[in-house]
């Protein structure tokens, strides 16, 4: 497998076979970073009520305050992969966490405006956790072991995701009040950014990263056709996680189905806990194999059975539990395109390329979210957010899955397997 790095590390060009200390720890402060930014994601979905009363929003318009963080974080996306490459990364991670940590604070600060600040804010800042954390594993781990190493990142990042839920909505409901969660969460997060400049390593950059517009390498990752089929299969592949379970899981529960609220938050967390465990499964099979594909396409169809299982059959048929996690498990086949966008591109643009993926993903998401709350709201007209809504609603992310899998016949296998044959 060829290396993955953006850029030499401080010393010189990371070994092949060999471990980078200073990256390694690097990285296992950004996973701290990309935790929280998880936790912050989804602990809306456990107080949908209290913003509703607290804001005065319809349900279009509570989705569409939710869905800003996407608009910002597609956006920085771009601004963090290639600042990556230029700068390296102790200077952009801090300055995203730090981002993060205002957003994080403001979001339960004040008015309405100033959540809406905060969550716009909290998108831009998030923009770099990922990313940072898979330009710090190119550098500090060997090329074989990169998938499994974004699989751990993800799979760090979900269970940020889950305790977004579980714990969050516990802290909320006796131990905090929601606006001092979110201002205890920034200063959090502001502790984090310190961490992580203080323990990042400094690089020598070479003068090919240091010229030319700080977007130039997007020219090269942008004009590759791979990319992009990349970018609309992970997409497709997040949408059930991130909009459906993530935002309107817990709405769908109480709403559609009349379950008590932890009820509700304990089946919807089996998600993102689903994720924790298949993302670095997920990886660990896909450089093992050598193959990408072969795992990708298992984890689509296994999406979609648990997918189907959950929305159509009525409640308790199947084990809700168990479905949860199968969903979660499976959708870790959505970081696979992430290492093939990265070995589709020239080493001196991965850092571009994790910020073109993770760009192309969440503008999908920032999309999908206010016109899902539009089609919850269309549907259900004068007679509320029934079951019937929601499965109608939630149909749109089954033939999302199928897209992704129509998609993912035409991406390039990229596998060491196929290299060295």
């Amino acid at each position: 497998m060829t290396m993955v790095t953006s850029a030499p590390p401080a010393g010189g060009v990371q070994a092949k076979g060999g471990f980078q200390a200073g990256y390694v720890l690097a990285w296992a402060f950004c996973l701290l970073f990309y935790f929280l930014q998880y936790s912050v994601r989804s602990a809306p979905s456990v107080m949908m009520d209290e913003l509703t009363a607290t804001m005065g929003l319809t349900t279009a318009g509570l989705a569409s305050l939710l869905g800003l963080y996407y608009y910002t974080y597609s956006a920085c996306s771009l601004i963090s992969g290639a600042s990556m490459d230029r700068w390296g990364a102790k200077i952009a991670l801090p300055a995203g966490t730090f981002v993060l940590a205002v957003g994080i604070a403001m979001f339960g600060a004040g008015p309405a405006w100033m959540a809406e600040l905060g969550r716009l804010l909290q998108g831009a800042g998030a923009a770099f956790a990922f990313v940072g954390a898979v330009y710090l594993a190119s550098h500090g781990f060997p090329a074989r072991y990169l998938a499994t190493a974004i699989g751990v990142t993800q799979c760090v990042g979900m269970l940020g995701g889950a305790m977004g839920q579980s714990t969050v909505a516990w802290l909320i409901h006796g131990v905090v009040t929601w606006r001092s969660f979110w201002i205890y969460a920034g200063v959090a997060t502001a502790i984090v950014a310190v961490a992580i400049f203080l323990g990042t390593p400094r690089q020598e950059k070479s003068a090919s990263v240091q010229t030319g517009s700080l977007l130039a390498p997007y020219r090269i990752v942008l004009g590759n056709r791979q990319s992009w089929l990349c970018g609309l299969c992970s997409g497709l592949l997040f949408l059930p996680t991130t909009v459906g379970s993530m935002t309107w899981g817990v709405s769908f529960m109480t709403h559609g189905w009349h379950l008590s609220y932890h009820e509700a938050v304990s089946r919807a967390a089996m998600v993102p806990i689903g994720w924790v465990f298949g993302c670095p499964v997920m990886g660990y099979l896909a450089d093992h194999l050598g193959r990408r594909k072969p795992v990708l396409f298992g984890g689509i169809v296994a999406m979609l059975l648990s997918s189907v299982a959950i929305i159509y059959p009525p409640p308790g048929m199947f084990s809700p539990y168990i479905l949860a996690f199968i969903l979660g498990f499976a959708s870790g086949a959505a970081m696979i395109p992430y290492s093939t966008i990265k070995e589709v591109n020239p080493d001196s643009v991965k850092g571009s390329a994790t910020g073109a993926i993770n760009f192309l993903v969440f503008v999908m998401s920032a999309v999908a979210s206010p016109l899902f709350g539009w089609l919850l709201q269309r549907l259900a007209g004068t007679a509320g957010l029934t079951e019937t809504v929601f499965r109608e609603g939630f149909s749109v992310g089954v033939v999302g899955i199928v897209l992704a899998g129509v998609v993912a016949l035409f991406i390039r296998e990229t596998g060491s397997a196929v290299r060295a044959g």
